[in-house]
């Protein structure tokens, strides 16, 4: 078995605030519109860059007022009828997140937007390829790239400058101005907490996770259930906190972990469901800026701070293939860029 570092996934988790830095650096730079000029937002990807979405048109909406959805890029090329309303005049900005920036359904479902004048594009991508020539405005994050297939700093890195975009747009500077400490408390969240993501991760007794998070923390729980699949080949899934209890909450027993994304506003309401998931026997665990079992302490405005979630549960998702013999860097039947023949 390789040492830690010689594991590429393992250094990538590590390494992620300074990309992190770097996006902030490069919105800063970034030449972006106002949030009233355009009539709708989407937001859209595949995989993790579709559960990056998710958390970021929520965040857009919240910060803005304006509507604002996630939509698969696959289901943008292939069913746009049922995605983008048909109105003439109606002004649409498309926001298309891809690490390689060679996704073939997201090039796909940019060019046709394009070819339909919808409206503009702006491209979020680790590297400068095929969709940032396609792109109106483009963020690049090069020190997100990365040698593993499963995203982590990739992901971050692209969050954190969906985050400050959004930001922006709403014209709320001073929440990007506030994310500048995102890559100090990053750090000591990752060192005050990597010993408690090994031992829940090393656990093989445990068999089932269930990552809850609602508002714009329902992406996020997305992404961590799937960095715990594609790496472990674990039965996961994500869920709204209150949603849960609909039914999922049958499948919680003594060898069950439930991650709760816990928010500030709906504190209360989300920590009572955790209880009542140990109550029936299952390890929970709380994620928040107070009060958890991971604690970020960060004084960071709550609706820009949502990156902070992501090392601890990667890190988890990296022990626990570990402990299974697994290789965190290529997971089972996976390639870093899914590319097809459409």
């Amino acid at each position: 078995m390789l040492s830690l570092p010689e594991y590429a996934t393992y250094r990538e988790i590590k390494s992620q605030p300074e990309a992190w830095s770097q996006a902030l650096d490069v919105v800063h730079a970034s030449t972006l519109p106002e949030a009233g000029r355009y009539d709708n937002v989407l937001f859209t990807g595949c995989g993790s860059t579709y559960y990056l979405s998710l958390a970021a048109a929520a965040l857009y909406q919240e910060l803005t007022g304006r509507s604002a959805r996630a939509v698969p890029a696959g289901e943008l090329l292939l069913n746009a009828s049922a995605n983008v309303a048909q109105i003439v005049n109606l002004r649409y900005l498309l926001v298309a997140v891809s690490r390689s920036g060679t996704t073939t359904e997201t090039v796909k479902a940019v060019q046709k937007f394009k070819a339909e004048k919808r409206g503009d594009v702006m491209v979020v991508s680790n590297y400068d390829e095929t969709l940032s020539k396609l792109a109106d405005m483009n963020i690049v994050i090069p020190k997100g790239q990365e040698e593993s297939v499963a995203q982590t700093r990739s992901f971050a890195s692209m969050y954190v400058a969906a985050t400050a975009f959004c930001a922006r747009m709403a014209g709320k500077g001073e929440l990007v101005e506030a994310m500048r400490e995102l890559p100090r408390i990053g750090e000591l969240v990752i060192g005050n907490y990597e010993a408690w993501a090994k031992r829940i991760g090393e656990n093989l007794n445990f068999d089932r996770f269930y990552f809850l998070g609602s508002g714009i923390r329902y992406g996020l729980a997305c992404e961590a259930n799937l960095k715990m699949k594609e790496m472990t080949l674990t039965h996961s899934e994500p869920f709204h906190f209150l949603e849960f209890r609909h039914g999922p909450m049958s499948m919680v027993n003594e060898n069950t972990v439930v991650v709760g994304l816990l928010s500030e506003q709906n504190r209360v309401h989300e920590a009572r469901v955790l209880s009542e998931m140990e109550k029936l026997g299952g390890t929970v665990a709380g994620i928040g800026e107070s009060e958890a079992d991971v604690v970020f302490e960060s004084k960071i405005p709550e609706s820009v701070r949502g990156v902070l979630y992501l090392p601890i549960l990667q890190l988890m998702a990296f022990y626990r293939s570990m402990a299974k013999g697994l290789n965190p860097d290529r997971p089972n039947n996976l390639t870093a860029v899914v590319k097809l023949d459409l």
